[in-house]
């Protein structure tokens, strides 16, 4: 169950809080130290080819990054690792759990329906948050249902349940973060449908012999393009990672419980 502060859940309290925190980091790295870096390198170049009109200039990363829509994507970005951060820390907690001995069972004993329920209250008395863990879930869930029903086959599948459940439930809170894996290569081709516009918009400059304005507007388009997709690389990196490690989370808690519950259970 998800904890609340004033009716606000704490997931969305820390989405909100990162996307703020994100904005306001990168937009004052683009104020203090991009844009002013790009304008001097834009102004050198301009130098150089009023110097040397011949010359082939070096692209500066600092030119290559200083439009707005970069700007977006950069906090898109740092948004979504931040919101994968704070799953995988959750995926790390509960894997911990996977090392305590929840269900205290002795070697050569066996559990019995009888006694499911007085294993069951040392997982009931732990703290909220230990107890909302997939792994206390699973074991209480299994125990309940070898007191109900008294067979081993429904004990496994109401563990596969909520392991199966809790599978469904990490996915579904990393659609926000597949949007933005969506979204940041949509920016970076919103800067390139403005660069070429404002290229073409500067069409009769170009015939006259000045073709300045339609390359800098041709950069725009494709600098936004190339950041956008290398971006959208790595966040798809991070994204699959933290998936693998949720789908590990599930499968060791089902192969936790087999060996730590299930083989102990024995029906008179």
């Amino acid at each position: 169950m998800a904890v609340k502060f004033g009716g606000l859940s704490r997931e969305f309290l820390f989405q909100v809080g990162a996307l703020v925190v994100a904005v306001v980091i990168v937009h004052s790295l683009y104020t203090g130290v991009v844009r002013p870096n790009a304008n001097e390198a834009l102004e050198e170049q301009r130098i150089q080819l009023m110097e040397e009109p011949e010359r082939s200039l070096d692209r500066s990363l600092w030119v290559i990054v200083m439009d707005p829509e970069q700007e977006v994507c950069f906090i898109l970005l740092f948004w979504s690792l931040a919101l994968m951060f704070d799953k995988g820390r959750e995926v790390v907690s509960q894997r911990r759990q996977l090392g305590r001995d929840l269900v205290p069972v002795g070697r050569g004993q066996s559990i019995l329906p009888e006694d499911a329920r007085d294993y069951a209250r040392a997982i009931e008395v732990l703290e909220p948050r230990q107890r909302e863990g997939l792994y206390a879930r699973a074991l209480h869930t299994a125990l309940q249902r070898f007191r109900a029903t008294r067979n081993l086959h429904d004990v496994s599948e109401s563990v596969e349940s909520v392991c199966r459940a809790e599978h469904e439930r990490m996915d579904s809170e990393l659609g926000m973060v597949r949007y933005m894996a969506w979204a940041i290569p949509s920016i970076g081709f919103i800067g390139t449908v403005r660069g070429i516009g404002a290229a073409l918009s500067m069409a009769h400059q170009a015939v006259e012999g000045d073709i300045t304005g339609v390359t800098a507007s041709l950069g725009t388009a494709f600098n936004s393009t190339l950041i956008a997709l290398l971006l959208s690389i790595i966040l798809m990196f991070v994204l699959y990672q933290l998936q693998q490690f949720q789908e590990r989370l599930v499968l060791d808690t089902q192969s936790a419980c087999d060996r730590n519950l299930l083989q102990f259970m024995q029906v008179r």
